[in-house]
Protein backbone atom coordinates (compact mmCIF):
# COMPACT_ATOMS: atom_id res chain seq x y z
CA UNK A 1 0.00 0.00 0.00
CA UNK A 2 1.25 3.79 -0.51
CA UNK A 3 1.78 6.28 2.13
CA UNK A 4 -1.23 7.86 0.40
CA UNK A 5 -3.53 4.69 0.87
CA UNK A 6 -3.99 3.58 -2.37
CA UNK A 7 -3.34 -0.11 -2.92
CA UNK A 8 -0.31 -1.76 -5.47
CA UNK A 9 -0.60 -4.60 -7.42
CA UNK A 10 1.00 -6.66 -4.96
CA UNK A 11 -1.16 -5.46 -2.25
CA UNK A 12 -4.09 -7.10 -4.23
CA UNK A 13 -2.19 -10.49 -5.59
CA UNK A 14 -1.56 -10.88 -1.33
CA UNK A 15 -5.20 -10.03 -0.76
CA UNK A 16 -6.29 -12.84 -3.61
CA UNK A 17 -3.70 -14.84 -2.39
CA UNK A 18 -5.16 -14.77 1.11
CA UNK A 19 -8.76 -15.18 0.10
CA UNK A 20 -8.05 -18.54 -1.88
CA UNK A 21 -5.79 -20.23 1.15
CA UNK A 22 -9.38 -18.97 3.79
CA UNK A 23 -11.37 -20.70 0.65
CA UNK A 24 -9.30 -23.68 0.89
CA UNK A 25 -9.00 -23.97 4.49
CA UNK A 26 -13.17 -24.03 4.41
CA UNK A 27 -12.93 -26.59 2.40
CA UNK A 28 -10.20 -29.03 4.04
CA UNK A 29 -13.00 -28.70 7.20
CA UNK A 30 -15.19 -30.58 4.94
CA UNK A 31 -12.69 -33.39 3.59
CA UNK A 32 -11.68 -33.48 7.12
CA UNK A 33 -8.08 -33.23 5.83
CA UNK A 34 -5.49 -31.02 6.35
CA UNK A 35 -2.96 -30.07 3.64
CA UNK A 36 0.54 -29.80 3.97
CA UNK A 37 0.69 -28.19 0.33
CA UNK A 38 -2.12 -26.89 -0.39
CA UNK A 39 -1.61 -26.20 -4.01
CA UNK A 40 -2.55 -29.67 -4.31
CA UNK A 41 -6.13 -28.62 -3.18
CA UNK A 42 -6.05 -25.84 -5.15
CA UNK A 43 -5.08 -27.61 -8.18
CA UNK A 44 -7.76 -30.55 -7.55
CA UNK A 45 -10.59 -27.75 -7.48
CA UNK A 46 -9.32 -26.27 -10.79
CA UNK A 47 -10.89 -26.89 -13.79
CA UNK A 48 -9.63 -26.58 -17.27
CA UNK A 49 -11.85 -23.95 -18.42
CA UNK A 50 -10.24 -21.53 -16.03
CA UNK A 51 -5.89 -22.08 -17.42
CA UNK A 52 -4.36 -21.75 -20.39
CA UNK A 53 -2.71 -25.12 -20.42
CA UNK A 54 -4.57 -28.13 -19.10
CA UNK A 55 -1.30 -29.44 -17.56
CA UNK A 56 -2.26 -26.84 -14.70
CA UNK A 57 -5.67 -28.14 -14.28
CA UNK A 58 -6.64 -31.10 -12.33
CA UNK A 59 -7.31 -33.45 -15.03
CA UNK A 60 -3.62 -35.11 -14.13
CA UNK A 61 -4.82 -35.29 -10.65
CA UNK A 62 -8.01 -37.21 -11.40
CA UNK A 63 -6.34 -39.41 -13.54
CA UNK A 64 -4.15 -40.45 -10.32
CA UNK A 65 -7.34 -40.50 -7.85
CA UNK A 66 -9.18 -42.78 -10.34
CA UNK A 67 -6.25 -45.17 -9.85
CA UNK A 68 -6.49 -44.89 -6.21
CA UNK A 69 -10.08 -45.13 -5.54
CA UNK A 70 -10.19 -48.36 -7.76
CA UNK A 71 -7.41 -49.65 -5.39
CA UNK A 72 -9.09 -49.06 -2.31
CA UNK A 73 -12.81 -50.01 -3.36
CA UNK A 74 -10.95 -53.35 -4.48
CA UNK A 75 -9.71 -53.93 -1.31
CA UNK A 76 -12.78 -53.13 0.61
CA UNK A 77 -15.17 -55.32 -1.54
CA UNK A 78 -12.36 -58.49 -0.94
CA UNK A 79 -12.91 -57.81 3.31
CA UNK A 80 -16.34 -57.00 2.83
CA UNK A 81 -17.55 -60.28 0.80
CA UNK A 82 -15.12 -62.76 1.41
CA UNK A 83 -17.13 -65.48 -0.13
CA UNK A 84 -18.31 -63.67 -3.12
CA UNK A 85 -16.34 -64.55 -6.96
CA UNK A 86 -14.65 -62.88 -9.14
CA UNK A 87 -17.90 -61.92 -11.55
CA UNK A 88 -20.21 -60.82 -8.49
CA UNK A 89 -17.22 -58.45 -7.07
CA UNK A 90 -16.49 -56.62 -10.13
CA UNK A 91 -20.45 -55.73 -10.61
CA UNK A 92 -20.09 -53.94 -7.29
CA UNK A 93 -16.71 -53.17 -8.23
CA UNK A 94 -17.99 -51.00 -11.06
CA UNK A 95 -21.16 -49.48 -9.11
CA UNK A 96 -19.24 -47.86 -6.53
CA UNK A 97 -16.34 -46.69 -8.85
CA UNK A 98 -18.89 -45.23 -11.71
CA UNK A 99 -19.21 -41.53 -12.06
CA UNK A 100 -22.73 -41.71 -10.32
CA UNK A 101 -21.43 -42.53 -7.23
CA UNK A 102 -18.31 -40.03 -7.01
CA UNK A 103 -21.14 -37.27 -7.80
CA UNK A 104 -22.97 -38.54 -4.74
CA UNK A 105 -19.64 -38.29 -2.65
CA UNK A 106 -18.76 -35.11 -3.87
CA UNK A 107 -22.75 -33.72 -3.77
CA UNK A 108 -22.33 -34.76 -0.07
CA UNK A 109 -19.13 -33.49 0.61
CA UNK A 110 -20.61 -29.88 -0.63
CA UNK A 111 -17.66 -29.33 -3.56
CA UNK A 112 -19.72 -27.52 -5.71
CA UNK A 113 -19.15 -24.10 -4.75
CA UNK A 114 -14.98 -24.41 -4.42
CA UNK A 115 -14.55 -25.95 -7.60
CA UNK A 116 -12.79 -23.17 -10.04
CA UNK A 117 -13.66 -23.09 -13.46
CA UNK A 118 -15.63 -20.46 -16.16
CA UNK A 119 -18.73 -21.57 -16.24
CA UNK A 120 -21.99 -21.24 -14.20
CA UNK A 121 -23.06 -24.68 -13.34
CA UNK A 122 -26.49 -24.04 -13.73
CA UNK A 123 -25.95 -23.49 -17.34
CA UNK A 124 -24.83 -26.87 -17.86
CA UNK A 125 -26.13 -30.19 -18.96
CA UNK A 126 -26.95 -32.57 -15.42
CA UNK A 127 -24.44 -34.58 -17.56
CA UNK A 128 -21.70 -32.47 -17.57
CA UNK A 129 -22.77 -31.06 -14.07
CA UNK A 130 -22.49 -34.62 -13.08
CA UNK A 131 -19.20 -34.60 -14.74
CA UNK A 132 -17.68 -31.84 -13.15
CA UNK A 133 -17.86 -33.19 -10.01
CA UNK A 134 -17.29 -36.81 -10.22
CA UNK A 135 -14.01 -35.54 -12.04
CA UNK A 136 -13.16 -32.95 -9.32
CA UNK A 137 -13.83 -35.88 -6.24
CA UNK A 138 -11.28 -37.89 -8.21
CA UNK A 139 -8.65 -35.16 -8.18
CA UNK A 140 -9.15 -34.46 -4.55
CA UNK A 141 -8.03 -38.04 -4.32
CA UNK A 142 -5.65 -37.85 -5.65
CA UNK A 143 -4.01 -35.07 -4.13
CA UNK A 144 -4.98 -36.68 -0.87
CA UNK A 145 -2.81 -39.45 -2.15
CA UNK A 146 0.34 -37.18 -3.18
CA UNK A 147 0.20 -34.90 0.04
CA UNK A 148 0.23 -37.64 2.72
CA UNK A 149 0.63 -41.16 1.34
CA UNK A 150 -1.75 -44.12 0.79
CA UNK A 151 -3.09 -44.09 4.72
CA UNK A 152 -4.97 -40.79 4.66
CA UNK A 153 -6.40 -41.26 0.71
CA UNK A 154 -7.35 -45.12 2.54
CA UNK A 155 -8.85 -43.41 5.42
CA UNK A 156 -11.05 -40.84 3.03
CA UNK A 157 -12.21 -43.22 0.53
CA UNK A 158 -13.34 -45.97 3.25
CA UNK A 159 -15.45 -43.34 5.25
CA UNK A 160 -17.15 -41.83 2.05
CA UNK A 161 -17.68 -45.29 0.64
CA UNK A 162 -18.05 -47.91 2.99
CA UNK A 163 -22.12 -46.60 3.07
CA UNK A 164 -22.77 -46.99 -0.70
CA UNK A 165 -21.11 -50.44 -0.34
CA UNK A 166 -23.32 -51.07 2.69
CA UNK A 167 -26.98 -49.71 1.03
CA UNK A 168 -27.32 -53.22 -0.73
CA UNK A 169 -25.58 -56.04 1.21
CA UNK A 170 -27.68 -59.24 -0.62
CA UNK A 171 -25.50 -61.17 -3.18
CA UNK A 172 -25.72 -59.31 -6.90
CA UNK A 173 -27.24 -61.07 -9.89
CA UNK A 174 -25.51 -62.26 -12.77
CA UNK A 175 -25.03 -59.70 -14.83
CA UNK A 176 -24.97 -62.30 -17.61
CA UNK A 177 -28.37 -62.84 -16.23
CA UNK A 178 -29.86 -59.37 -16.31
CA UNK A 179 -28.33 -58.52 -19.89
CA UNK A 180 -30.05 -61.51 -20.93
CA UNK A 181 -33.42 -60.96 -19.37
CA UNK A 182 -33.29 -57.38 -20.15
CA UNK A 183 -32.75 -58.53 -24.14
CA UNK A 184 -35.88 -60.99 -23.66
CA UNK A 185 -37.76 -58.27 -22.53
CA UNK A 186 -37.37 -56.53 -25.60
CA UNK A 187 -37.94 -58.86 -27.91
CA UNK A 188 -34.24 -58.89 -29.34
CA UNK A 189 -31.86 -61.50 -29.62
CA UNK A 190 -29.89 -63.11 -27.71
CA UNK A 191 -26.72 -61.14 -26.39
CA UNK A 192 -23.49 -61.93 -28.24
CA UNK A 193 -20.18 -62.86 -26.88
CA UNK A 194 -16.92 -63.05 -28.49
CA UNK A 195 -13.57 -63.42 -27.42
CA UNK A 196 -11.34 -60.00 -28.83
CA UNK A 197 -7.79 -60.95 -26.95
CA UNK A 198 -5.64 -62.91 -25.20
CA UNK A 199 -2.98 -62.00 -23.05
CA UNK A 200 -0.64 -63.12 -20.53
CA UNK A 201 1.38 -66.53 -19.69
CA UNK A 202 -0.53 -69.89 -20.05
CA UNK A 203 -1.22 -70.05 -16.07
CA UNK A 204 -2.34 -66.64 -15.53
CA UNK A 205 -4.09 -65.72 -19.16
CA UNK A 206 -6.42 -62.24 -19.09
CA UNK A 207 -8.75 -62.47 -21.61
CA UNK A 208 -10.72 -59.27 -23.42
CA UNK A 209 -14.72 -60.29 -23.81
CA UNK A 210 -17.14 -58.16 -25.84
CA UNK A 211 -20.62 -58.69 -26.05
CA UNK A 212 -23.17 -57.23 -28.30
CA UNK A 213 -26.89 -56.72 -28.44
CA UNK A 214 -29.25 -55.02 -30.52
CA UNK A 215 -29.63 -51.14 -31.21
CA UNK A 216 -26.32 -50.69 -28.81
CA UNK A 217 -22.76 -50.30 -29.19
CA UNK A 218 -20.49 -53.36 -27.66
CA UNK A 219 -19.28 -53.52 -24.27
CA UNK A 220 -15.69 -55.03 -22.94
CA UNK A 221 -14.81 -56.22 -20.18
CA UNK A 222 -11.15 -58.11 -18.94
CA UNK A 223 -11.21 -61.02 -16.54
CA UNK A 224 -8.50 -63.57 -15.89
CA UNK A 225 -11.18 -66.67 -17.25
CA UNK A 226 -13.42 -66.27 -20.02
CA UNK A 227 -16.61 -66.20 -18.00
CA UNK A 228 -15.65 -63.47 -15.59
CA UNK A 229 -14.47 -61.07 -18.79
CA UNK A 230 -17.91 -62.07 -19.90
CA UNK A 231 -19.81 -61.31 -16.67
CA UNK A 232 -17.40 -57.81 -16.72
CA UNK A 233 -18.12 -57.18 -19.88
CA UNK A 234 -21.93 -57.82 -19.30
CA UNK A 235 -21.84 -55.61 -16.18
CA UNK A 236 -19.98 -53.03 -18.94
CA UNK A 237 -23.31 -53.14 -21.04
CA UNK A 238 -26.01 -52.88 -17.90
CA UNK A 239 -24.17 -49.28 -16.57
CA UNK A 240 -24.64 -47.69 -19.85
CA UNK A 241 -28.32 -49.51 -20.87
CA UNK A 242 -29.61 -48.40 -17.62
CA UNK A 243 -26.78 -46.76 -15.21
CA UNK A 244 -26.73 -49.58 -12.86
CA UNK A 245 -26.99 -53.43 -13.09
CA UNK A 246 -30.32 -54.30 -10.62
CA UNK A 247 -29.78 -57.30 -7.81
CA UNK A 248 -31.97 -59.94 -7.87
Amino acid sequence: MTQNGDTTPSDTINANAKDIAKTLSRFEQKLDYIFKDQELLERALTHSSIVTQRYFSNERLEFLGDRVLGLVVADMLLVEFPSEDEGALGYRFAALARRESLERIADAIGFEPFIRREFDPNEISPRQKSGLLANACEAVIGAIYLDGGFTPAYEFIRRHWLGLLKEDLSPPKDAKTQLQEFVQGKSWPLPKYRTVDQTGPDHAPEFTVEVSIEKHAPAKGIGRSKRAAEIAAAVSLMLLLNGKPKNG
